[in-house]
């Protein structure tokens, strides 16, 4: 006869990984709710999967624990509990309650503890546990009769799923934890010792007793780090150590019989009011088994911005365990023809590319899947090559009969990143058209702040959990190409992306249809752009190797100069690269005043310090340059001829989409968005980006966009009046600050002022304008205070920024891009301080983002239109860069900056302005 199950929840846990899983909810009062949700979510499908009869969530009481009285920095340095998560937490334990789970809270004892302290009176009792939660902790308490769950990963230890995860046993995890440390809970271990070394010493010494007797034979800085932690670590091993023997009998009266904690019947009366009074209108549907009619949703107004997922909400779908899924293997031309009826017929197709690489010119096609409907896809598979690969359809003629649908405009296809397999299909000669939706973007336009990738989001939404690319193909060293992926797998795999992607679109795609401003974005913004960005990134820009590789000999001439000239200043030879040695002749030999230090406690070398330093002390300012130009080389001059395409002759990088969270392009594999400009050598690097034969850089870019945004948001009249009347905005603020005509401004005040403008709308406050202009703190508030008493409109858009960001979670941009803010509301001081200055300034940087994709888009439209052969050749910031032919200029030089000019209007007038030069450089 099996044991009866007892099944153990870390509610504290739970709670937790709700909130940050889930997104942003609010209930129909605007009372935020997605931990609630995720938490009966994961307790119904814990319940339905388990199929227990007897159970307790344990919760964490407030207040110190036995631990605390220990070591009084346990836990210190634990962020508080954000406010929206603090204001859930009664909810949450109401609403388990009413679900039919019993629930504990012990006073003075951590949830941990007591379910230790359950797992070993039940075992003495004859019950089998189950523990579900996210903590690795727990993992000491597994045995033959006690088993974990993790919910979110659907994965299930036991006492080989243990070893196999950590490398230690369960009777060794406690040793194990003592190693490492846990700097969420404030314990220290061993400094530097992480999972690897710290089951390789147990594994080599026995335990942690064996590993700390052996610490004078352990070599190099591990072994002096264990050495320096001796006397700490039976401390550490006490506070990571469950306590399995904690006094519960008050607290669970009647124990240990097993019926008292039996699950109830749930409250169905009352728990119709809480998902009413919450807004969960599935889960009330499904309670009272009546359709509930939706209350209509504004579509203007603060009411529809202030309170996202309202009680209309659509509810999440069904998860994995509720979809029946059917994938084909397509090795057959009848399988085939079959399919194309579908896709022909399907008003929505997912498509998703397997490949032989992640550079999307180089990609080629391993496989295809496709899927018309959530739960059923097919995979064709065309390059596999392992032992036991099928016989299958020759990709050239799979691809000639795909070709006129994949290339037909009224085919409404979607996908997740669609921009890569556009470039995949495009190096097989198939121009993918009919690009509906993408979900990478569906979810960056909606939560920009949080994870994109398939995996994530269908966790995050759907609750479903599916293969990873490293279940198939194993990691590091050891993984595999997909081609020798088994069939099979990779017919799970493939087909769960794609018809995954369609199962997400029904979740994500009615949230931004119902929100105007999310719409604009996603549609008239992000999937455009998406589109073009394809096409720029296609054509790649010209490089001039040969003038980088004389430009690299250069600065390795510099870069040995440098490096002489710091011996000398340090009287001996070090390491420029070493920050230790750098220390230690800084600090030590030539007693630098040390400005603040690292972690460890070492003093710190960072740039800021260097900075710092450099304005009395020679050697730093040394170092600096010595870095700056070691980087330049590194990352330009050395390592860009190395990326130009053998076939095209030109560098193609990747904008990413869904990186910033302001909306801003991210450029990667070469980032060509961080040239350093500030010093010669840097520009210098733009002289290498040439235009060919009978061609020019064309460079266009906005002039001051963030401010003018500025002055359009905040409405003040002296900026206004300074942009609409052609005025020097630095003139114009000089002259309001100084107290001196605009005439009369010196360039000293000038700097000053344009130093005032662009800091403030950063958010820098006195402290920060004290260091930028070198100047004492006290002058740089009373700056400040000047700024805002001349500025007044710009003073009240900071302080109604912050306060309306504070009670949103988020701000907006002039389209309707929102940018959520977690630390304003949850975050420490110092955090929620960086949070209100992202919330001044991030209105404005992405508004700046959404004109100069609009712009880039109706430029595109014209370049069209007109049939000019001008491309875009790259997108940085605030700039497009084109290549254009000499006799296309004239028409540049008068067409592109009206167009610019007039995506949008302002309360002031938008400048761009055109430059022409044979590099980029030049065209500056």
């Amino acid at each position: 006869m099996s044991k009866p199950i007892l099944l153990l929840v870390d509610g504290s846990s739970y709670l937790y990984r709700a909130f940050h899983a889930m997104p942003d909810l609010r209930g129909p009062e605007g009372q935020p709710t997605g931990a609630v949700r995720g938490m009966v979510a994961m307790l119904k499908k814990l319940q339905s999967d388990v199929g227990a009869e007897h159970a307790v969530c344990v919760f964490d009481a407030s207040g110190p624990t036995f631990r605390d009285e220990w070591y009084p920095e346990y836990k210190a340095q634990r962020s508080p509990m954000p406010p929206e998560l603090r204001a859930q937490i009664e909810p949450i334990h109401e609403v388990v309650k009413l679900l039919g789970w019993p629930t504990l809270t012990v006073p003075g004892v951590e949830a941990d503890d007591v379910i230790g302290t359950l797992c070993c009176i039940g075992a003495k009792e004859g019950h089998r546990m189950i523990v579900s939660t996210g903590d690795k902790d727990l993992s000491q308490l597994v045995n033959a009769d006690v088993e974990l769950i993790n919910t979110m990963s659907n994965e299930r230890l036991d006492e080989a799923g243990v070893l196999a995860k950590f490398g230690v046993p369960p009777d060794r995890i406690v040793d194990y934890l003592t190693l490492m440390g846990d700097t969420v809970d404030n314990v220290p271990g061993v400094p530097g010792v992480g999972p690897k070394t710290a089951a390789k010493w147990i594994a080599e010494y026995g335990s942690l007793d064996g590993v700390m007797a052996a610490a004078s034979a352990i070599k190099g800085k591990a072994g002096e780090n264990l050495r320096a932690a001796l006397d700490w670590l039976p401390m550490g091993r006490k506070l990571v150590t469950v306590k399995v023997d904690c006094e519960l009998a008050e607290h669970v009266p009647g124990w240990p019989k097993l019926e008292d904690l039996a699950f109830r019947e749930p409250d169905k009366a009352r728990l119709g009011e809480f998902y009413v009074r919450n807004g969960f209108k599935q889960w009330l549907e499904e309670l009272t088994g009546t359709a509930v009619v939706a209350k209509p949703k504004a579509t203007t107004g603060t009411a529809a911005v202030a309170n996202p997922g309202l009680f209309d909400a659509p509810e999440p779908p069904a998860g994995a365990a509720d979809i029946e899924r059917k994938y084909e293997t397509i090795l057959t031309f009848e399988q085939l023809e079959a399919w194309l009826v579908r896709l022909h017929a399907a008003p929505l197709v997912a498509l998703d590319t397997e490949t032989d690489s992640l550079d999307p010119m180089a990609a080629r096609i391993v496989g295809i899947s496709l899927a018309d409907k959530p739960g059923e896809a097919a995979y064709i598979p065309l390059q596999h090559s392992g032992p036991d690969a099928p016989e299958q359809l020759p990709l050239a003629a799979v691809l000639a009969r795909l070709k006129p649908w994949l290339e037909d405009d009224s085919a409404k296809k979607i996908g997740q990143n669609l921009k890569y397999d556009r470039h995949v299909l495009l190096n097989h000669g198939v121009n993918l058209a009919g690009v509906q939706h993408d979900t990478l973007l569906q979810s960056y336009v909606l939560e920009a702040h949080k994870t994109h990738n398939l995996e994530a989001l269908a966790e995050r939404h759907l609750g479903r959990k599916g293969l990873s690319y490293e279940d198939l193909c194993g990691k590091g060293a050891h993984q595999i190409p997909f081609a020798q992926v088994s069939v099979d797998k990779a017919t799970t795999y493939s087909g769960e992306d794609s018809e995954m992607c369609l199962h997400l679109h029904s979740v994500l795609w009615p949230q931004i249809e119902a929100d105007a401003g999310l719409l604009r974005i996603y549609r008239d913004i992000e999937m455009p752009t998406a589109d073009l960005l394809a096409r720029v990134e296609r054509h790649g820009v010209l490089i001039d190797s040969e003038k980088l590789k004389l430009q690299s000999h250069e600065i390795g001439q510099r870069l040995v100069l440098l490096e002489s000239q710091c011996y000398d200043i340090a009287g001996q030879p070090f390491n420029i690269g070493s920050p230790k040695q750098i220390g230690d002749i800084l600090f030590g030999k030539l007693g630098l005043p040390v400005v603040k230090k690292t972690a460890t406690g070492a003093p710190s070398t960072d740039e800021e310090v260097l900075t710092e330093l450099a304005a009395d002390f020679p050697l730093p300012a040394k170092i600096l340059e010595y870095r700056g130009l070691s980087k330049l080389k590194s990352t330009y001059t050395d390592k860009l001829p190395l990326q130009i395409n053998a076939h095209t002759g030109r560098v193609h990088t990747n904008y990413a989409q869904a990186v910033a969270v302001t909306g801003r392009l991210s450029s990667n594999e070469p980032n060509l968005q961080n040239i350093p400009i500030r010093t010669a050598e840097g520009r210098r690097v733009r002289e290498a980006f040439v235009a060919p034969e009978g061609f020019k850089i064309v460079s266009a870019d906005y002039s001051q966009i963030e401010l003018r945004i500025m002055a359009h948001i905040s409405e003040d009249p002296g900026l206004l009046r300074a942009f609409q009347e052609g005025q020097d905005v630095h003139r114009a603020t000089a002259s309001e600050v100084f107290g001196v005509a605009l005439d009369e401004v010196s360039s000293e005040q000038r700097r000053y002022a344009k130093t005032i403008n662009f800091g403030l709308i950063y958010g820098m406050g006195a402290f920060g304008l004290a260091s930028a202009l070198g100047i004492e703190q006290k002058a740089a508030k009373d700056y400040i205070e000047r700024y805002f008493t001349r500025f007044a409109g710009v003073k009240r858009y900071m302080d109604e920024t912050k306060a309306r960001a504070a009670e949103r979670g988020f701000v907006e941009t002039l389209f309707g891009r929102r940018i959520y803010l977690p630390e304003i509301r949850g975050g420490n001081g110092q955090r929620r301080a960086g949070a209100e200055r992202q919330a001044i300034n991030a209105p404005m940087q992405g508004t700046a983002a959404d004109l100069i994709k609009l712009a880039m888009l109706q430029v595109q439209a014209e370049l069209d239109r007109a049939g000019k052969q001008a491309r875009i050749v790259m997108q940085v910031h605030d700039e497009l860069v084109f290549e254009v032919p000499e006799a296309e200029l004239d028409w540049m030089r008068a067409e592109v900056p009206g167009l610019m000019a007039g995506v949008v209007a302002l309360k002031v007038p938008l400048l761009a302005e055109v430059g022409v030069g044979g590099n980029w450089e030049e065209a500056h």
